[in-house]
């Protein structure tokens, strides 16, 4: 395709894309099972030209913004916390997946090399930060278990990746070293860890010296490259790299960034992400359609691989509860053979943990990185996509239901020494107060600001109130947050009204467009919070 052909095929696909996330949202589909049969779809439209992919091109645009976005938000004090279930998640059940899966692999298909059988197990054995993210997002659950799925999906793509390339070079070349893998991954991994460090303080120290907003959210967002680069260019783990570096940033940037770059920053690298995982999810289709033109049809290709398929899906599943379970219930003799007292293991617990193993952009751009002349090539890909489309639908689909059925969701609002949210605001709204106090009078004494001084006062004995007292006021707040965005509402037509007239200019019209936008964006999300109590 020439270049400008290329340009509008691209377009096409962002329409794609749009259309699909309506259409997920409109028949309640996971978005990535629709963007996966989507993209499928797409490509097996006549006149849709074949589409090739540079294996490293795809690591270096996906992986990087990707993985940044699961570490930015990370709770640093949390995963150090946990770092030790962490860790045994992410790189040992990783571990144990891929020799599993490749076990299978290499029983159902023996003529596959085991090299070749392991590459396509250490595709499909990493929980991916995106799926986890995405499902996580909408469901409740202890802090332990949700620091553990969250940090699992963030340091075992490391351990596949690193897993995948020992693989792929052993396929390639016939030369593999046990002892010599385990050396270079301990020191791939610890060398990210040091770039990631370096590159993350080096971005932390650049945005402290930048007030331009713009300029800011340019130095952040090309923060995951520098980070994956620098990382591969020491040829240590760059996927650690970055996460180090999102980590570091996600804990200054309270510090480093105005509110102003911090809403637009946001804003625009969520679109960013957005538009990478999705072309991700389609991507994946275009590459079944090499796959089924070279097995020789759609029915040709179900007969060669479907058993192959469904022992790695088999393999994938039961894998991880084997894991999960066995490392759960042998924790305790262990550590109390070290004389230590532990907590029993929860049976719920374990079994979400087990059931928790959602695949999905890494293990598709790891897939899309497969050299040409990789043995097994075609398998890795479709069984990619086939355990991405059933995890996310099947595991990701049912975790609320499930976390409901195991009563994982009752009593998680506050946990340990966390303040509540309304003893956060009592917090903060005495310091405001304070530094109202401080300015609300001039050098004489006399009081020059007393509808300030009268309003943050008003803030603290509400706040005192519903903290001491134990007051349910929800439905007054809702009620209260109504009124004021009836206000904005029609504060905002009789805006446009005046424009509409002629009786202001456009760029007036805009400047107070935006403030009303911001104070209806702070309405909103306190009526939600009124509701999130109330639920």
């Amino acid at each position: 395709m020439s270049s400008t052909t290329t340009f509008e095929f691209v377009l096409i696909l962002l329409v794609a894309i749009v259309a699909l996330e309506l259409i997920a949202r409109k028949l309640r589909l996971p978005t990535a099972a629709a963007l996966l049969a989507g993209g499928a779809g797409i490509a097996f439209l006549p006149g849709v030209p074949a589409v090739s992919f540079d294996p490293e091109l795809v690591l270096i645009v996906f992986l990087p913004p990707l993985l940044m976005d699961g570490a930015y938000y990370t709770v640093w004090s949390d995963f150090r916390r946990y770092l030790g279930g962490i860790l045994w998640l992410a790189v040992g059940a990783v571990i144990f997946t891929t020799l599993v899966v490749g076990a299978t692999v290499h029983w159902i298909v023996p003529s596959l090399p085991w090299a070749a059988c392991f590459a396509l197990g250490a595709v499909v054995s990493p929980p991916d930060a995106v799926a986890a993210k995405a499902v996580l997002g909408k469901v409740r659950l202890p802090r332990r278990l949700m620091v553990l799925l969250e940090g699992e999906s963030l340091l075992n793509d490391a351990t596949g990746l690193v897993l995948f390339r020992f693989a792929v070079a052993a396929a390639l070349t016939g030369a593999f070293s046990a002892s010599g893998a385990l050396m270079s991954f301990a020191g791939l991994a610890l060398g990210g860890i040091l770039v990631g460090a370096v590159v993350g303080a080096l971005v932390v120290m650049v945005l402290r010296r930048i007030d331009d907003v713009f300029l800011a959210i340019t130095a952040s967002c090309l923060s995951p490259w520098a980070a994956y680069i620098g990382g591969e260019a020491f040829h240590v783990s760059g996927v650690m790299a970055v996460v180090s570096t999102g980590i570091i940033f996600g804990w200054f940037q309270h510090e480093v960034f105005s509110a102003n770059a911090r809403v637009r920053g946001g804003s625009f690298w969520a679109v960013m992400i957005f538009l990478l995982e999705a072309l991700v999810f389609i991507l994946i289709g275009f590459s079944l359609r090499g796959v089924v033109e070279r097995l020789g049809g759609i029915g040709n290709t179900f007969e060669l691989l479907g058993v192959p398929i469904l022992g790695v899906l088999a393999a994938v599943v039961v894998s991880r509860f084997l894991w999960v379970y066995a490392t759960d219930y042998l924790r305790v003799p262990v550590l109390r053979a070290l004389g230590r007292k532990p907590s029993p293991p929860s049976p719920k617990s374990t079994f979400l943990l087990g059931w928790a193993g959602m695949r999905g952009v890494v293990t598709l751009a790891i897939a899309l990185s497969l050299p040409e002349n990789m043995p097994g090539r075609d398998l890795t890909l479709a069984a990619a996509f086939a355990t991405i489309l059933v995890t996310v639908v099947v595991q990701g689909g049912t975790m609320g239901p499930m976390i409901r059925w195991l009563g994982l969701d009752r009593n998680i609002h506050n946990e340990g020494d966390h303040l509540s949210e309304m003893q956060a605001y009592v917090h903060i709204d005495k310091a405001q107060l304070e530094a109202v106090k401080a300015h609300a009078y001039d050098a004489s004494g006399k009081l020059v600001h007393p509808r300030l001084l009268e309003q943050y006062t008003y803030r603290v004995t509400i706040a005192s109130r519903v903290v001491d007292e134990s007051l349910t006021i929800t439905g007054d707040r809702e009620a209260h947050y109504d009124v004021v965005l009836a206000a904005l509402a029609a504060g905002r037509a009789e805006l446009l009204r005046l424009h509409r007239s002629g009786r202001i200019h456009d760029e007036l019209l805009h400047y107070l467009e935006r403030d009303l936008d911001y104070q209806q964006i702070a309405a909103e999300n306190d009526r939600k919070g009124a509701g999130d109590e109330e639920a």
